[in-house]
């Protein structure tokens, strides 16, 4: 059989499990096992899983995600995270908008604190948008900021999918997120001007709070600007060090978990329920993440073995003809398309053993490549019929906002994301600038 129909018939099989609601890491790994077995034999075959494991295991990097999820929930599970949403309330709620780009900015520490979208989702719906509702603000518009900004998760550092991406492409994980860094800040202030001038054009979408509501003695504003920066402080506290070369990243994630830590006792909210609460949820997403990591190591094993990333290569420069700049725009629309039925994690795994080699093979730099998956993903976060965001949004929201607001809430900021997409595809510096200048050092 040929090795093209060998590598189509483990997709489909794949997808096609997936389809069936197997886990994201049994289904892949389930393939990958069963065609090298297939095409190697037990010697081979076993040879394949066992390397891939090897592998995992001695990639020392994978030792920052433990310590940044368990920072993220602690900061999460100790409400220090809800303290970030009091001092936006109150310093920017006399501006036209201002909570809602209060809430841009809590998503943005929100992501530099736990690197996943849903904990941003999760802390955007049950503590801003009551707030905002309550408040007057446009429920459509609201709804599409927690959204978009919860995105910003997988792209401002410490992202857990660029970790991923990095084992999987086999790229430095400081690099990635520093070169997330600007695009990152970059996306939310384009949501924050969108909100801005939306706000102005329309006043009604977003109210300024009355004098009743804003009546703080200065004191206690200043305290609760305190009490929101801590957050802040302790990513800076973590960062700095790394940044200026200090630290390796796996020490200055040591050094944020234990800063984490270190504020919740002093603040006196590290319970005992806390402190299970987030050592239970660290432990699952880590091992998930390693599962994940794991399967998709071995069904690239077996693809560099088909030779299949050459034929696929083959196929689009010289039977199709085409640039490698129109190849690219494919890659990223076909993310787009899976991303309505699927979240990043598994669209990484299913075509990163296919798309990363491809890239290099094409010229392009893996981590502005990184980069531009990820900013894709989060608009396929949030594409009609079936995104992610979307559902989660759903499952989250009060009663009062149909899934047809929540579909109506999300066109522009995509539409934002798109221009942010395009501009780091036309500007690659965005992206490449600030590890360059870190690491040339």
């Amino acid at each position: 059989m040929p090795y093209e129909m060998i590598a189509t018939l483990m997709f489909s099989s794949m997808m096609l499990m997936l389809l069936t609601g197997q886990r994201v890491f049994g289904a892949i790994g389930f393939i990958a096992v069963v065609a090298a077995l297939l095409l190697w034999g037990d010697r081979g075959g076993y040879d394949i899983g066992f390397a891939a494991a090897m592998k995992l295991m001695k990639w020392y990097p994978l030792l920052t995600l433990p310590m940044f999820i368990f920072m993220g929930y602690v900061l999460s599970e100790s409400k220090i995270a809800d303290d970030l949403y009091r001092m936006f309330h109150v310093w920017m709620g006399g501006l036209r908008g201002g909570l809602a780009i209060g809430t841009i900015g809590l998503m943005v520490l929100i992501s530099a604190m736990n690197g996943l979208s849903v904990a941003g989702m999760a802390i955007g719906a049950t503590i801003a948008l009551p707030e905002l509702l309550k408040r007057g603000y446009d429920k459509r518009m609201v709804t599409g900021v927690i959204q978009a900004g919860s995105s910003l998760g997988i792209l401002v550092p410490p992202s857990v999918v660029l970790v991923l991406y990095a084992m999987i492409a086999r790229q430095p994980v400081g690099q990635l997120w520093l070169a997330g860094i600007v695009p990152g800040l970059m996306m939310a202030a384009m949501f924050i001007a969108y909100i801005a001038i939306r706000c102005r054009l329309n006043p009604a979408l977003g109210p300024v709070l009355s004098d009743a509501d804003r009546a703080m003695p200065r004191a206690e504003k200043l305290r609760l600007l305190r009490a929101g920066l801590l957050p802040l402080i302790i990513f800076a506290v973590m960062m700095v060090p790394f940044v200026n070369g200090w630290t390796s990243l796996v020490e200055s994630s040591a050094i944020g978990a234990l800063a984490a830590f270190a504020a919740a006792v002093l603040k006196g909210r590290m319970t005992r329920e806390v402190f299970e609460n987030s050592v239970r949820n660290t432990l699952g997403i880590t091992c998930m993440f390693m599962w994940i990591i794991l399967a998709a190591l071995a069904f690239g094993a077996v693809f560099d073995g088909l030779g299949a990333v050459k034929a696929i290569e083959s196929l689009f420069t010289e039977r199709l003809n085409l640039n490698p700049w129109m190849i690219l725009i494919l890659m990223q629309l076909s993310f787009i398309l899976m991303g309505t039925f699927l979240d990043d994690t598994a669209m990484l795994v299913i075509v990163a053993p296919l798309y990363v080699p491809l890239v290099g093979a094409l010229g392009f730099d893996l981590i502005w490549y990184g980069i531009l998956y990820t900013i894709t993903t989060q608009i396929a976060y949030m594409t009609p019929p079936f995104g992610y965001n979307l559902f989660l949004m759903r499952a989250m929201a009060p009663p009062e906002i149909s899934l047809r607001d929540i579909y109506a809430s999300i066109t522009p900021f995509v539409l934002v994301m798109a221009l942010a997409l395009a501009l780091v595809m036309s500007f690659p510096e965005l992206a490449t600038w600030l590890p360059n200048y870190v690491y040339g050092k």
